[in-house]
């Protein structure tokens, strides 16, 4: 699911990651939202809308995109049960613990 401010609702970190790209060198980029990713295994997708406008989204001020994959899972299970990534992830600065503090 994917889950960002709607059109027209003031998107503060949007526009701060906005305002940072010409510093960075990334010019002709513009109308920057940011939103969140939520992932999640379920049986079915029959509910998924009702889990959004429940509990993930504010319908007031965010819209939300719902897809399905019909294939293997990105981190399979170790035999324990744990998931496993497949590709090393470094920790970012809003990871709890990842050491993304200055």
């Amino acid at each position: 699911m994917l889950i960002r401010p709607k059109e027209g609702i003031l998107d503060p970190q949007g526009k701060a990651v906005e305002r940072a790209l010409p510093a960075l060198g990334f010019e002709g980029v513009s109308h920057v939202r940011v939103g969140r990713l939520v992932e999640l295994e379920a049986e079915s997708a029959d509910h998924l809308g009702e889990l959004c406008e429940k509990l993930l989204a504010n319908p007031l001020i965010e819209d939300y995109e719902i897809e399905t994959v019909d294939q293997e899972p990105r981190h399979p299970r170790t035999a324990d049960g744990a998931r496993r990534r497949t590709s090393p992830r470094q920790p970012g600065p809003g990871d709890v613990g990842g050491g993304g503090g200055q």
